[in-house]
């Protein structure tokens, strides 16, 4: 049996922030305010489309694998917030590390990431591919009315990306679970799509909404019911499981999950504080960090869930590898930043904030 386990890690981070007290000279809240409630203190804004996140992020991925794009033979780009609908944004990634294979863009909002691995793992699992990159990469400052606080506090913009490869040693994704909940699709929501009229510049004014109580709600339950399902599919005791890596939406969620499934707060990775939400992009992002923070040792037992729009959720169980370093360092690097966080959404402000 082929089991699909993660060789290769990087993440990228454009370098513009947008701290909380940035955010309160134009809309009406404070640091003091946004902390407890999230546990954001900044987040990270992108002067360059989604693709380059992406792309930067695969190639330190392929550099810690110690691999090269031509050995690919499958790109799974998870976003909400591709650069363009056609074509896909994973074929610009596939074109950036020279791979030739096949490449596609799925949206399972923030739960993506999973749903890729998940893919990923099927396909290595039946023999159809060897090495899988899957990407989380998003821009959500692209679709945020700045002056809602409810969202405008929220999210943020990077990119985190995983190889994964076939071995016949039991480790990697021993187990994931998928769903969609479609009766709470409305909210959590962008009205972007064919559903606007071209000819109406009112309907240009796209934008994140969303209902806080129910996602905090149905999160909790919808990551919850999967990570359990996956425990028991896997067969391992809770005590077992070394690091819990959440989606990264809001710290008292995060803390109320892993309080109802009676598990050590210290076991959770969170990294909220530094990011915000990136959707699709937290969980490969909380990967890189706590290997880079020594966090993740060789053989310990990781629990991943996510919860998103749709509603989507997924979990899986993943069995780290021998080696949690890098085999190589890449170079590539975003094209400089002249602008201040607050500089690169100063156009969005002047519009939403009038």
């Amino acid at each position: 049996m082929h089991y699909a386990t993660i060789t290769g890690w990087g993440k990228c981070l454009p370098p513009a922030t947008l701290t909380n007290d940035d955010l309160a000279t134009f809309i009406d809240t404070s640091d003091e305010w946004i902390k407890p409630r999230t546990g954001i203190s900044q987040r990270h804004i992108s002067h360059v489309n989604t693709s380059e996140l992406a792309s930067v992020a695969a190639k330190r991925a392929l550099a810690a694998a110690g691999i090269d794009g031509s050995e690919i033979d499958m790109i799974i780009l998870a976003t909400a917030t591709p650069d363009t609908l056609i074509p896909n944004i994973a074929s610009t990634v596939q074109a950036n590390i020279g791979a030739n294979c096949a490449a596609f863009d799925i949206n399972a909002a923030c739960s993506g990431f999973l749903y890729g691995v998940g893919l990923a793992s099927a396909q290595i699992q039946s023999g159809q591919s060897k090495k899988v990159l899957v990407i989380g990469a998003e821009r959500l400052s692209f679709f945020i009315d700045w002056s809602r606080r409810e969202t405008a506090v929220l999210f943020g913009d990077g990119a985190g990306a995983v190889i994964l490869e076939a071995t016949d040693q039991p480790i990697g994704v021993l187990g994931y679970e998928l769903n969609n909940d479609p009766a709470g699709r409305d909210i959590l929501k962008s009205e972007f799509g064919t559903s606007m009229d071209r000819f109406e510049a009112s309907s240009l004014d796209f934008y994140i909404e969303f209902n806080g109580k129910e996602i905090f709600k149905r999160a909790i339950a919808g990551m919850g019911k999967l990570s359990n399902k996956v425990i028991e599919k896997c067969g391992i005791e809770k005590d077992d499981i070394d690091w819990v890596i959440p989606h990264q939406a809001n710290e008292r969620i995060i803390d109320t999950l892993i309080n109802r499934m009676k598990i050590p707060k210290e076991k959770a990775i969170v990294n909220i504080a530094n990011y915000g939400n990136t959707s699709a992009a937290t969980i490969p992002i909380a990967i890189c960090d706590a290997l880079e923070q020594g966090k993740i040792k060789p053989n310990q037992t990781i629990l991943s869930c996510a919860f998103g729009a749709g509603l989507t959720s997924a979990a899986a169980l993943i069995k780290w590898g021998d080696r949690v370093t890098p085999i190589n360092n890449s170079n590539a690097e975003l094209p400089p930043c002249d602008k201040t966080g607050i500089e690169l959404v100063s156009k969005a402000v002047k519009h939403f904030c009038k």
